[in-house]
């Protein structure tokens, strides 16, 4: 095969994997437009558990540490990468205990909090229809495995989580089209000269 047609293929590729009736979208980079809002580390901020947070990841990483002066440590990194980075470092006995149980129900949650908070965000979830979500990692580690993929291969769990929160939205959103067609079908009460404005 030639350079050229690599390179076509290529680009093909990518162009089918940010197109939503290709079946799938791949995000990473909080600044790729317009899918990095998928991004935890995308500056949104969000209010989760009674704080205000600058990002999703704040939001998620704060609930790791056990206790309150390492979570604060935590979050006084200067950029959401380095609160992941602080976070990632921590040593056991700096974890709440039964983390790894419980840190996909915190990211569902800080997800759909996210979702919710901002319509702008919800519609661009809303918009990708059915397509699957991967979050594409570019370095292979244990991490990038877990929460996307690296190179087609691992758990997605960022993605997987996405897409949940989007079919709840979906739902929602159905449940209220549903309420609103039941009350517009209501016929009004009929009035009565008595209740008739005077002329």
């Amino acid at each position: 095969m030639t350079s050229h047609r690599k390179i076509t293929l290529k680009k093909r590729a990518k162009k089918d994997s940010d197109d939503p009736l290709a079946g799938e979208i791949a995000f990473y980079r909080a600044n790729e437009r317009p899918y990095g809002a998928f991004s935890n580390l995308f500056r949104r901020a969000i209010v989760f558990e009674g704080c205000e947070y600058p990002t999703a990841e704040h939001a998620y990483q704060a609930g790791k540490a056990r206790k309150e002066e390492v979570r604060n440590w935590i979050l006084s990194a200067p950029t959401p990468s380095l609160v992941a980075m602080a976070a990632h470092g921590l040593y056991t006995w700096d974890i709440v205990p039964k983390w790894s149980q419980i840190k996909f129900d915190r990211m569902r949650d800080v997800l759909r909090a996210k979702f919710t908070q901002h319509p702008d965000l919800r519609a661009l979830l809303l918009a990708t229809g059915e397509a699957r979500l991967i979050e594409a990692g570019r370095t292979s580690n244990a991490v990038n495995r877990l929460w996307g993929e690296v190179n087609g291969k691992g758990m997605n769990m960022l993605g997987v989580l996405l897409m949940e929160v989007r079919e709840e939205l979906r739902r929602s959103d159905k449940g209220s089209a549903k309420l609103n067609g039941r009350a517009s079908r209501r016929t009004p009460a009929r009035r009565t000269s008595a209740s008739m404005p005077a002329a």
